[in-house]
């Protein structure tokens, strides 16, 4: 940093816009934030105790969970601390320790969860010589990379970003610091800064996209030849419906946001569609894979309650 920058602090409005309801809003924040932890926590508890349960996939699971974990921390204390102050700031380089983490997280999250298509294309594609390929070393060896690349290409468009210059503008139309309002709020040329950010969203949100969708197109090739009559077409569509549902409810925003229409995109709009993969991705995704898992089901008492409060509201477990 040199002497044009200088911003010191910069304001949240997060949520302000509706500030009647903000401690509805409080206590919203509150109790997605327990649940998601103790949902997370219990689901890691599951996977490290169930002796049945150490294969591949929920060796994934687990580090997905701790992700999630990671990535609602990031964001929603400082939203909860937020709410009650009426000017809602943080420092600089706590804005930019919070984008780098979340930015991290994300982006681990995002190539993990192509790992994970992977390894359902072998499962599926492969049975005879699934347990050979995933063994625990190269399980370790997948994860450990999803989490190093993720490191890397989150890296570098955040230092570039750190280097732009801030001079008076300082207020972020978001609930956290995140990428796009604060290239807005740069007296910088910001080209090709935003040209960093998008290629390098763009190549990790697209090839995890790309092997997701590949893996698919194999496993559907390869459950369409399964007899109708079979037992073995449900079952492989159910080991891969779970997965399928969180690449969904994940990418989904993630493209909107960070591929197609950075940053031109409203920040109001912004701002809402990054409530979808920040907060509620993060709490139904152990919910997905409880319902939808009877090995994680039959182990779990929260498992249990999760279904009993989804059948309140009429959602079927299939």
């Amino acid at each position: 940093m040199d002497n044009k920058t200088s911003v010191k602090e910069f304001i949240i409005l997060g949520f302000s816009g509706v500030q009647e309801y903000q401690n509805l809003l409080f206590v919203i924040f509150l109790m997605m934030y327990l649940i998601t932890l103790t949902v997370n926590i219990s689901l890691i508890t599951i996977i490290r105790y169930g002796q049945q349960l150490h294969k591949p996939m929920y060796y994934f699971l687990g580090n997905l969970s701790f992700l999630e974990l990671g990535y609602i921390s990031v964001t929603v204390p400082k939203i909860m601390v937020d709410i009650p102050r009426k000017i809602k700031s943080i420092s600089f380089p706590g804005c930019f320790t919070q984008l780098f983490f979340f930015t991290f997280f994300g982006a681990t999250e995002t190539i993990l969860l192509a790992v994970m298509s992977f390894d359902r294309f072998l499962a599926v594609c492969y049975p005879l010589h699934y347990t050979s390929i995933m063994s625990q070393k190269v399980c370790f060896i997948l994860a450990a990379a999803s989490w190093v690349l993720g490191f890397l290409t989150t890296s570098f468009p955040i230092i570039k970003i750190s280097e732009l210059h801030f001079c008076s503008a300082n207020i972020i139309n978001h609930f956290f610091c995140e990428s796009a309002p604060l290239l807005q709020l740069s007296c910088s040329d910001t080209y090709f800064k935003e040209l960093n950010v998008i290629v390098c969203a763009s190549s990790v949100i697209l090839s995890s996209i790309l092997l997701t969708m590949t893996s698919y197109i194999y496993i559907l090739k390869t459950i369409l030849r399964i007899p109708s009559t079979s037992s073995g077409r449900s079952k492989a569509f159910s080991t891969c419906a779970s997965h399928l549902i969180v690449v969904i409810l994940f990418f989904g925003p993630g493209i909107i946001i960070y591929v197609t229409a950075l940053p031109r995109t409203s920040m109001g709009v912004n701002k809402w569609l990054s409530l979808l993969y920040t907060q509620l991705t993060p709490l139904l995704n152990p919910f997905v894979y409880c319902l939808r898992n009877k090995d994680v089901k039959r182990r779990g008492l929260y498992c249990r309650i999760m279904i009993s409060t989804f059948r309140m509201f009429h959602i079927d477990s299939v």
